[in-house]
């Protein structure tokens, strides 16, 4: 300003002109603002909400570092520029689970046309974003806002390296930072010490390290001041090894302090381990893999026998040298990019973790896989195929939380988190089943903490790798053979694949389909025994490689079958838990996609991680596609943006196991009393399913049950439901339940669910009607019958008709009474008639016992009594008649008088 000329900036500094550069964050550089404020949440619950004053970016060196909850944190820098300019910066923004955004405003709280305030993740690597700035004042705002319903908090966001040019002037140089140098005067970019050098802070050159150590070249600050490290030399042609050691630098600490350990001796020459199966060893000191055809146990290659085939893939258990797939490298999040040396070393029995820079380093190894080769079986089936296998046994040695990450890569892309262990780990083995044939990167990154601290503390705790296993690599070696198929008789020695569906018969070498309603569980399948049977209610696809439901089910019970047709409820449908809060009050709540039966196999629901990437057009979310799979929803209102969130997709059910009205199927219970079925008379159909992807709790994978009930009052969808006393669907986060109420999970309707309603007779006619037994517990299947119209009798025709017969068979029965009365008195007048003349002398005549009667009086004409009869009496007295005697007379009988003389009864 004195002079009113500009300066050149001495060796060792530089300087950006009309920009400035903000590249050292031990305290809160000038001009910045740092800012908390409380999350603002809809149908908060709470009374209180945790206090948010901590909850500020921090400053960490080289860097400052995001808040890990969910407060949300604002950092603030105001700047006035006489001439359009730009800002600059690189952010690290490993993890989903916090939101970043970036934005400007004027000086009138106005926003700035940009394409997008939303940062995308950065997965393991820095990024940089430029944006305009108009002349006049700007505010920039970065803010971040964590969320994570996980035990374990989330990684936080670091920003470094903030460039604004327009600015009116500089006023002072910058000196280079550490690894950096600038040897000439007025320069604006220091340069960047080349390899096995280092500097300190303005630096005018760099320094080499000695014969014994090494460095990488690096770029930023405090990264190279004297970054030398031990070296390990490998075999020699002699087939030996020697193990040599020096102090890691800097030197922090004393060896000639009373109890110190001392640097050991450089160690003596032993010989180098054997080679990985599938290699043989050449000058004693280089394993090369074996020829395509042969095997090897790590000595010598040995060709496979007639009517066998090599199986592929790579097998590592010795580590003398790093393998050639394989790299290393270290991520130090607080210094520097990714370093090329240095990383996981090898021990002969295992590869182990190296020291690093601090002990928040990222200690990474890498195995970069080109392509698989599974068997033509399994290549033209596009669901629930087994591509190959990965399989690992590790240890962890740790005083405090330090953790390992697994994460897979395909095609090129930085691979996610497929599983990380904390703390101290003993000896395990740990599977991945791979499913897409492309290029795959396997990795695996150990940090010994990730709280910072200049300190280190935990060198000593290491992680260790003891063997890789992948299989079905491609180009990849032997270790054994197996018996294949062979080919025609032209080239009967040739091996051949069996077609899909197919299984290898060891005696024969010949190809066999499987039976029907079996898939092939293997690989190598050899033997009818690879054939597995179908679960109940499932059939196998055409192909053999997957069992499936069609949506229909039928079991039988009391003597009758019940049909269902779960059709309606094919496509994929959703269903959200109850909303919780973490501690600071953030809403969220789980969402579950269900394509029941899916497409022959073809899964059908799919879940979105799109926490960061929805907010960028043209972005790809990631998705996982299942049966059943889980997403954490976070209201979006929160975040200042009207569209769903939605991140940490898992899936709960890659295998449907099978359909079945019992409880307990492959080892996967779906208890009575968690749906309890109340006055439902009909059996609940349960879906069993299983997740192949295993986690450190859930060793065998996930399971999941869906119970379809019927319930006639819930149409359309019906409704889905978790247990009471397990709102997100699982009590112990492995077996998830569910409950699907609808109207669609009824049985089809059958001749047992109606029954008939017949009318009065009326004139004659009488209608019959059809109605459902109630309440209606089916659906589709039958329909209702027509109502019948029959002719009827009505009731007073038939009483006419009983009262016609009643009085003709009362007629006749006194008709009948009277005819054999009558013939009872003749009979009677016969035997009296006897009985007197038995009483005679015999040959004489009976003496008279009658009148005469008179010459034309008729014989037949009933006697006259002077005695008053009764009605009863006269109708006996005209049926009664006169017993006429043989000389054609009639005579009466006489009644003898009490002296012995006969009076005629006139």
């Amino acid at each position: 300003m004195k002079e009113q000329m500009c300066k050149q900036c001495a060796t060792g500094t530089y300087s950006l002109g009309t920009g400035v550069r903000i590249d050292e964050w031990d305290e809160l550089p000038p001009g910045f603002a740092n800012m908390a404020t409380n999350l603002v949440s809809e149908d908060m619950n709470f009374d209180s909400v945790e206090n948010c004053t901590m909850s500020k970016w921090v400053p960490m060196g080289d860097y400052i570092a995001s808040n890990r909850d969910e407060c949300t944190a604002t950092l603030v820098y105001a700047v006035s520029l006489k001439q359009s300019g730009t800002v600059s910066f690189e952010y690290f923004y490993p993890d989903p689970n916090i939101y970043f955004e970036f934005y400007i405003q004027n000086d009138q709280c106005q926003a700035a046309d940009v394409d997008s305030r939303w940062m995308k993740v950065t997965e393991n690597e820095w990024q940089t974003n430029s944006v305009q700035l108009n002349r006049g004042n700007n505010v920039l705002y970065w803010k971040t806002t964590a969320f994570s319903v996980k035990a374990k908090l989330p990684k936080p966001v670091l920003l470094r390296n903030i460039m604004i040019t327009g600015v009116a002037y500089t006023s002072e140089c910058f000196p280079c930072n550490p690894g950096t140098y600038a040897s000439n005067p007025g320069t604006s970019v220091c340069s960047i010490c080349p390899r096995n050098t280092f500097t300190s802070k303005g630096a005018t050159g760099c320094q080499e390290c000695s014969k014994e150590q090494y460095s990488e070249k690096r770029i930023f600050r405090k990264m190279a001041s004297s970054s030398c490290y031990i070296k390990i030399k490998p075999c020699n042609t002699d087939g030996q090894t020697q193990r040599m050691y020096k102090w890691t630098e800097p030197k922090i600490c004393s060896e000639d302090t009373e109890g110190a350990v001392k640097l050991p001796a450089s160690g003596t020459k032993t010989p180098c381990p054997p080679c990985n199966p599938g290699y043989f060893q050449i000058n004693s000191s280089v394993c090369e893999p074996c020829p395509y055809g042969s095997y090897s146990n790590g000595s010598v290659c040995t060709k496979c026998p007639a009517g066998t085939e090599p199986i592929l893939g790579l097998e590592y258990k010795w580590w003398n040298v790093l393998p050639s797939d394989m790299e290393t490298s270290i991520l130090n999040v607080e210094k520097d990019e990714y370093e090329k040396t240095g990383g996981w070393v090898v021990a002969e029995d295992h590869i182990f973790s190296g020291a690093g820079s601090s002990d928040r380093d990222y200690i990474i190894l890498t195995l970069n896989i080109a392509g698989f080769r599974p068997p033509q079986s399994i290549t033209q089936v596009s669901e629930n195929r087994e591509i190959g296998q990965l399989s690992f046994v590790f240890e962890m040695l740790c005083t405090e939380a330090c953790e390992l990450y697994f994460m897979v890569g395909m095609d090129g892309r930085s691979g996610g988190v497929v599983e990380s262990w904390v703390g101290q780990q003993d000896k395990q083995p740990y599977h991945y089943i791979i499913q897409r044939n492309s290029s795959v990167s396997f990795t695996w990154a150990f940090q010994r903490t990730s709280q910072h601290g200049t300190e280190r503390r935990f060198s000593g705790d290491i992680a260790k790798i003891y063997s890789v296993n992948v299989t079905n690599v491609m180009d990849g070696v032997s270790s054994y053979c197996l018996p294949c198929a062979l080919g025609s008789s032209d080239s009967s020695s040739l091996c051949t694949s069996c077609p899909p569906g197919n299984y290898i018969d060891k005696a024969s070498s010949s190809c066999f389909e499987c039976p029907v309603n079996t898939y092939l569980e293997s690989h190598r399948p050899y033997g009818k025994q690879a054939c597995v049977s179908c679960g109940p209610g499932t059939k196998s696809n055409q192909v053999h490689s997957l069992c499936y439901n069609d949506c229909k089910f039928i079991y039988k019970h009391d003597n009758r079958t019940f049909r269902y047709d779960f059709s309606a409820l094919k496509n994929a449908t959703s269903y959200s838990s109850a909303a919780s809060f973490t501690p600071k009050g953030l809403k969220y709540y789980r969402e579950f996609q269900i394509g029941l039966c899916g497409n022959k196999g073809t899964k059908l629901a799919t879940c979105i991680d799109n926490v960061t990437d929805i907010r960028i057009s043209g972005a790809d979310s990631k998705t996982v596609t299942s049966f059943i799979c889980q997403a954490t929803i976070v209201s979006s209102e929160v975040m200042g943006y009207k569209t769903v969130v939605s991140s940490q997709p898992v899936s709960l059910a890659d295998q449907l196991l099978g359909v079945s009205i019992q409880t307990v199927l492959n080892n996967i219970t779906s208890p009575e009393k968690i749906f309890p079925r109340g006055n439902n008379v009909l059996r609940d159909v349960i879906f069993f399913y299983r997740s192949t992807e295993t986690t450190q709790v859930c060793s065998t994978g996930r399971a999941t049950t869906i119970r379809m009930r019927c319930d006639p009052l819930k149409v359309g969808s019906g409704v889905i439901s978790a247990p009471s006393k397990c709102p997100e669907g699982t009590c112990d986060g492995c077996t998830f339940h569910f409950l699907w109420e609808s109207a669609e999970a009824c049985p089809l309707c059958t001749e047992m669910d109606f029954h008939e309603i017949a009318s009065a007779c009326i004139h004659g006619i009488q209608k019959t009607t059809y109605v459902w037994q109630q309440p209606k517990l089916c659906k589709d299947g039958i329909t209702l019958p027509e109502e019948t119209v029959g002719i009827c009798t009505t009731m007073d025709f038939w009483l006419k008709v009983g009262i016609a017969l009643g009085i003709c068979a009362a007629l006749l029965l006194i008709v009948i009474t009277c005819y054999f009365w009558k013939k009872n008195q003749k009979l009677e007048y016969k035997y009296s008639k006897l009985v007197i003349n038995a009483n005679m002398k015999e040959s004489e005549l009976p003496a008279a016992d009658s009148c005469a009667i008179m010459e034309g009086e008729d014989a037949e004409d009933d006697l006259i009594f002077l005695s008053k009869k009764t009605l009863f009496g006269k109708i006996k007295s005209f049926t009664s008649k006169a017993h006429r005697t043989s000389d054609g007379f009639d005579s009466v009988p006489l009644k003898p008088s009490s002296q012995g003389i006969t009076d005629m009864d006139l």
